[in-house]
């Protein structure tokens, strides 16, 4: 069976690539801005043992670079979702035009672009990523990772090829629930602001997720987590109040990520913030694993 190579852009810590990789991509190479990011993505060559690259896509030539069959863009979301409406920053990005530049210039057999739903409402971006010559595209929206695992997060995966292909929608195969990813001894040093909000300081109470419901979910997995952790609460009836925030391990596992995957850990808390932001920063796993078998088939 072929396993058509493949390039990684706006990489985060990889999550959406193991998926592909699982699904039998052959990656050459991983790319992010992040020093941290790519950090993370080299503390685990048994997902990552390719080229991992910590540079601004803005600043790279395509010629240069390996070519490779499958092209894999997942440029941030900041700017076109909801929640920038909210801070005046719902403005679109520059960012999609520099991978749109390396589909262009390089025009593999495939692309695969991920993103908010949000980023429907912006023209000229669906227009550079969807009628691009001698590629065939089609869009699904939403793609929401509630078909895998129990986190509620809508996406937008574009699939380009050079030939025609029936790319299948995914199945809703969650056999996943809450209780499933909570670890059994959790430890947490659980910030102040955390039982503020509980207690009615913040304007917003927190989503709390119950358990002991085996439909119950978590909302989407934020990158904001890093910062107030008090967002979204599980209830715990070991913790004060009956409430507690996720772990790293559990936030990673609503995202798909395997539980030998690593994180750093100094001691001092402020890598638990970080690893909360990379985490809510990446697209599901499973989705990866979802595009991956539907571009398996295209490839063979």
């Amino acid at each position: 069976m072929y396993k058509p190579t493949t390039k990684g852009y706006f990489s985060g810590i990889g999550i959406f690539e193991i998926g592909l990789q699982e699904a039998g991509l052959n990656f050459v190479q991983s790319l992010d801005i992040d020093k941290g990011a790519t950090a993370i993505m080299k503390m685990n060559p048994q997902y990552f043992s390719h080229n991992i690259i910590t540079e601004d896509i803005k600043d790279m030539l395509v010629t240069p670079q390996t070519k490779s069959d499958v092209v894999i863009g997942t440029y941030p979301c900041t700017k076109y979702s909801d929640i920038g409406d909210i801070h005046g920053v719902r403005t679109g990005d520059e960012l999609y035009l520099h991978f749109f530049r390396h589909v262009a210039i390089e025009q593999p057999e495939a692309y695969v672009l991920e993103n908010v739903p949000g980023m429907m409402k912006f023209p000229v971006v669906v227009e550079a990523m969807t009628k691009l010559p001698q590629y065939y595209v089609q869009v699904f929206c939403p793609v929401n990772a509630l078909n895998w695992l129990p986190q509620d997060r809508k996406r937008v995966i574009i699939i380009g090829t050079k030939k025609p292909f029936n790319f299948r929608q995914p199945d809703n195969v969650r056999r996943t629930t809450v209780k499933d990813i909570l670890e059994k001894n959790p430890r947490l040093s659980i910030p102040k602001n955390v039982y503020a909000r509980v207690n009615g300081a913040y304007r917003d109470k927190p989503i709390i997720v119950d358990p002991s419901n085996s439909n119950s979910f978590a909302p989407t997995c934020v990158a904001h987590y890093s910062k107030d952790q008090g967002t979204r609460l599980v209830v715990d009836k070991n913790f004060v109040g009956g409430l507690r925030p996720f772990t790293v391990r559990e936030y990673a596992r609503l995202q798909g990520v395997p539980d030998d995957f690593v994180f750093p850990t100094h001691g001092d808390g402020s890598d638990i913030k970080k690893n909360f932001m990379y985490i809510g920063n990446g697209v599901p796993r499973e989705m990866g694993i979802w595009a991956g078998k539907e571009l398996m088939r295209y490839f063979n």
